[in-house]
């Protein structure tokens, strides 16, 4: 088991989310989203963050990610880098772990990808879990079609509801790449996609 969880005596919300919930963040640039919602519920026990890129690759990509990365742990997050979303569920970590919320925000990756971060999500969703995804809706991103890639895997749309940056307080979305990865990006009109099995 990869948490000793600690459900305090009042549950708390942030948007979708309750410290209630077992959570696992996926694709995490700077953890800024993480630690959002850790101050939320004041603690991060029921939190798995993790990351593509490797502890030293975010120092060196983004200006927050230590100190955000600091406050996780200080809050009792898991952490875990190296996490590639396609093939979570076998990292050695989250093997045989269930998760009630698995959340991918603005997945900057193929569409084959995106396949198979769902499919990966499917097989580690709790009883009643739902797997979120948040992505731009304005042209060209409106084309993917990301409830027909769930659809092929397995998974239904429950919810789509509008995304506002204001309703995460700290959160910063990232480029992710390139030379100007620590800078955010608008994100005009976005959903997150709630599906479940």
């Amino acid at each position: 088991m990869l948490r000793n969880i600690v459900v305090g005596p009042e549950e708390k919300w942030i948007k979708h989310y309750s410290s209630s919930h077992q959570i696992l963040l996926v694709g995490e640039g700077d953890f800024s989203f993480g630690a959002c919602l850790a101050r939320a519920f004041g603690s991060a026990t029921n939190i798995v963050a993790t990351s593509l890129d490797s502890r030293g690759e975010l120092m060196m990509k983004y200006s927050r990610a230590a100190m955000h990365l600091e406050e996780l742990q200080h809050l009792g997050c898991t952490i875990i880098h190296g996490v590639d979303a396609c093939t979570m569920g076998q990292h050695s970590l989250l093997q045989n772990e269930f998760f009630d919320r698995i959340v991918f925000n603005f997945p900057h990756a193929p569409l084959r990808w995106l396949k198979g971060f769902l499919r990966s999500a499917r097989d580690m969703l709790a009883r009643n879990g739902e797997a979120h995804v948040t992505h731009k809706t304005a042209h060209p991103f409106g084309d993917w079609e990301i409830v027909k890639i769930a659809e092929q895997v397995g998974l239904h749309l429950v919810q789509e509801v509008s995304f506002y940056l204001w309703e995460y307080p700290g959160y910063q979305n990232k480029k992710g790449s390139g030379r100007l990865c620590d800078n955010s990006f608008p994100v005009g009109q976005c959903c997150t996609y709630k599906f479940a099995s």
